[in-house]
């Protein structure tokens, strides 16, 4: 502040005119410790010295950055530094792509340090309602022939379902959470924006009846991953983790299983990567008879295929491969289960919505629902109760109850074909 004298003070700045206005600046320590001047702007006198004075706090509660990135600029380098470093593969691709594309294109140009609430409003409004296939020029990137929609001026009105722009504001979010830790803004724009959050869409599981059809006609016709059927269903296994299960994470002697490697594509490449996610995600799962029973037949399955091979076979621990040896692809395996749901009568449902079916089963058998918690790898028990857990009627309670074997017994529907040898899956890899 002003002395008595009227003088300032060492590092006090000076306020002069500048162009149409006027200009100050203040000293101050730089994120590098170095010290700088920093330069405000404005029309008047007045405004100045108000961002004089604001800049002066600033100053003396930390680090002051004398220059500021563009928004594009600060979240190339997030990515970049941050996010591909310390986030799982697939967790860094939807970060990268969800900046390119619904991010930069709108806030780029804006300058990281000069982000508003009003820009973040306005941000969100346009990216709801834009077209992405018209934004990303989905419909010119196809043969003349094949265009039907953007490129011929008529808009398929392609745009984001809430949940997607919600998730694209929570990215955006934790970038400048991370710019904050690094001292180059003072306030997050995008947490004081308040978002109507997305409905959740609810699954429509199968019920123990339908997973008992299901497996069975798999059973019945040998098919070549009759038992990843077994472990989506019983013990609740994501896509991934199933297709990237290694044989040195089961345990048949003892009768568990350690779920701790995943199979994903990501940007085109196929990686087998740890699940470690939580505590939680690497507990030792208790193996049922019917799992036991039907690793044992994969295992046959893959010694009888390994000897068909020869020279063909490439060598790996993982428990479901194609003919070959190789890995089965993701969406492959997607295709086969899609397929098996034909032919079985079965209703299709999403694979990931086989999780569901695991929880309404431990449920009807009344399986303790911390049990539960831990065959699911739920980190809360509220997850495993209020999200995955669908009780069946009494009715169906006591149906279950006369089945010898909840999943493995003949009771399910039958399927449709006749029973064969049922070819591996993913025998065409993907490129």
């Amino acid at each position: 502040m002003v002395s008595v004298s009227g003088k300032r003070g060492n590092g006090e700045g000076s306020i002069y005119p500048y162009k149409n206005g006027f200009a100050a600046y203040a000293w101050v320590t730089k994120p590098d410790g170095k010290r700088a001047r920093k330069y405000v702007y404005g029309k008047t006198r007045a405004e100045v010295h108000d961002k004089w004075i604001k800049l002066h706090t600033e100053a003396k509660i930390g680090p002051v950055a004398t220059s500021a990135p563009t928004l594009a600029q600060y979240l190339t380098y997030w990515i970049n530094e941050v996010v591909e470093p310390n986030l799982r593969p697939l967790t860094a691709a939807t970060y990268e792509t969800a900046v390119r594309l619904y991010i930069v294109p709108f806030l780029g140009p804006k300058r990281l340090d000069r982000l508003t609430v009003q820009d973040m409003r306005g941000w969100l409004n346009k990216l709801a309602d834009t077209c992405q296939c018209c934004a990303q020029g989905k419909d010119a990137k196809r043969p003349d022939d094949k265009q039907r929609c953007c490129a011929k001026g008529k808009c398929c009105r392609q745009t984001l379902s809430k949940r997607s722009v919600n998730d694209a504001r929570t990215i955006l979010r934790s970038g400048l959470t991370n710019a904050m830790v690094e001292e180059r803004i003072s306030k997050n724009v995008a947490q004081l924006v308040k978002v109507q959050r997305a409905r959740r869409k609810k699954p429509n599981p199968w019920s123990v009846e339908e997973a008992c059809a299901f497996l069975e006609n798999a059973q019945t016709w040998r098919d070549n991953l009759y038992a990843a059927y077994v472990l989506v269903l019983v013990l609740g296994l994501r896509k991934g983790e199933v297709i990237g299960l290694t044989w040195s994470d089961v345990n048949p002697d003892a009768g568990e299983l350690r779920i701790q490697h995943q199979l994903q594509r990501v940007r085109r490449r196929l990686l087998h990567t740890d699940t470690a996610k939580t505590e939680a995600s690497e507990a030792v799962l208790p193996l049922p008879d019917i799992c036991l029973t039907a690793l044992r037949l994969r295992q046959k399955a893959q010694a009888a295929a390994r000897t068909l091979a020869g020279d063909l076979w490439t060598d790996s621990d993982l428990v479901f491969t194609t003919r070959y040896g190789t890995p089965i692809e993701p969406r492959n395996f997607t295709r086969e289960f899609n397929r098996r749901c034909d032919r079985a009568g079965a209703r299709l449902i999403r694979v990931h919505d086989t999780r569901h079916t695991c929880a309404s089963l431990l449920a009807a058998l009344d399986v303790h629902p911390r049990i539960a918690m831990q065959i699911l790898r739920h980190s809360e028990i509220a997850v495993t109760m209020e999200v995955y857990t669908h009780v069946p009627s009494a009715d169906t309670r006591r149906a279950l109850r006369k089945l010898g074997k909840a999943l493995g017994g003949k009771q399910g529907k039958k399927g449709k074909d006749k029973p064969k040898q049922q070819p591996d899956a993913d025998d065409q890899q993907e490129s």
